[in-house]
C-alpha cells in the first residue's frame, strides 16, 4: 500500500460540486483528472516548464497504460493531496505511482505508464540521461536547481531573455523600458534547473547611498507558485544586506503584493502607474 512519506511531490485540491454525484461522492473518471493534474505538478516541482523543458529534451511523454484502485470515496468538500513519485524508468518508458489522500487515508491508487517519443511521429526514444538525473536527483532530496549570482557579463543574456519572455511578450511592456540602461551596474540572480534554463531571474541596483531597489523579478509562466521567485527574491535581499544597506526597496505590481509582504517588505505611499500597471513601493529595513 502506499503511505504519504513515499512522497517528495503532492498537489492539492478541493471537491467541488461538479465533480459528484447525487449521493456528493466523486465520480470515477475525475480521479484520473487528479492524477494527471498531480503530473503536471510533478515536472513543476522539478522546476522544469513542460513545452520548453520536452523541446529541449527532444521528445514529449504519451500515456501508455493507465490502472485506477479504488479504496474509498472522496466526497464533496473533501481537501484532497495527490501525492506522485517516479517509481521506474525503463529504456523507453516512465512509470508513474499516485496515492489520492484525504488527511492520512488513501482513497485511490494510480498507475500511468508513459512512453517518451518523438513528438512529430509518436515513435519511441530513449530517455534521455538528462531526464533520468534530473528525477534520480528530485526523488534522492538533492538539489536539481542552481542559483547563480554575478554580473551582466556573466548572467545578463539568460536573464534578459527570461525577462523579455514574461515582461515584454507576456505583460506587453514596451522594450524600450525594459532595456533601461541599468543592469550594467546591477547584481543579477538567475536560477537555472538542470537543464541548463533560466527560470526565474532579479537584479539588485543602488537606488541612492544605502538604500537598495531589487526589480526585474520573472519566473518563467508555467513555474509560479514553485518558490523560485521567494529562492531569487531571499538572494537579492541577502545581498543588500551582505553590502551594508540600511534598507531595500522595490516597485510592486500591485497583483503581487501579498507575495512581498511575506518576505516582509511593507507599502509605502500610493499606489501607482508604471508601464502600463499599476505599483506600489515596498520597502524593508535592515
Amino acid at each position: 500500500m502506499l503511505h504519504r512519506e513515499s512522497f517528495r511531490c503532492f498537489h492539492r485540491l478541493r471537491v467541488r460540486w461538479a465533480e459528484v454525484d447525487a449521493q456528493k461522492i466523486v465520480f470515477n473518471a475525475h480521479y484520473m483528472m487528479y492524477a494527471d493534474t498531480a503530473i503536471s505538478e510533478y515536472w513543476r516541482a522539478l522546476a522544469l516548464p513542460y513545452d520548453a523543458g520536452f523541446a529541449r529534451l527532444g521528445g514529449e511523454l504519451y500515456v501508455k497504460k493507465a490502472t485506477v484502485e479504488y479504496r474509498a470515496s472522496a466526497r464533496y468538500g473533501d481537501v484532497l493531496d495527490v501525492g506522485v513519485r517516479c517509481a521506474g524508468i525503463g529504456n523507453s518508458s516512465m512509470r508513474f505511482e499516485m496515492g489520492i489522500f484525504c488527511g492520512t487515508a488513501l482513497l485511490t491508487s494510480v498507475e500511468l505508464v508513459y512512453v517518451f517519443a518523438d513528438p512529430a511521429t509518436q515513435t519511441s526514444r530513449p530517455v534521455p540521461a538528462a531526464l533520468r538525473t534530473l528525477i534520480d536527483e528530485f526523488e534522492a532530496g538533492r538539489a536539481f536547481t542552481e542559483l547563480r549570482s554575478g554580473d551582466w557579463n556573466l548572467l545578463g543574456r539568460d536573464a534578459l531573455r527570461l525577462r523579455m519572455e514574461v515582461f515584454v511578450r507576456e505583460q506587453q511592456i514596451d522594450p524600450a523600458l525594459e532595456v533601461d540602461g541599468r543592469d550594467e551596474a546591477a547584481r543579477h540572480v538567475v536560477v537555472y534547473n538542470r537543464l541548463e534554463q533560466a527560470v526565474a531571474t532579479g537584479r539588485l541596483i543602488t537606488e541612492s547611498p544605502g538604500v537598495g531597489r531589487i526589480g526585474r523579478l520573472a519566473v518563467d509562466r508555467d513555474l509560479r507558485g514553485s518558490r523560485l521567485g521567494r529562492q531569487v527574491l531571499d538572494a537579492l535581499v541577502a545581498a543588500s544586506q551582505a553590502r551594508g544597506d540600511r534598507e531595500v526597496q522595490l516597485h510592486a505590481q500591485c497583483a503581487a503584493e501579498g507575495f512581498y509582504r511575506r518576505a516582509g517588505f511593507l507599502p509605502q505611499g500610493a499606489p501607482y502607474d508604471e508601464a502600463g500597471i499599476e505599483h506600489i513601493t515596498m520597502v524593508r529595513s535592515f
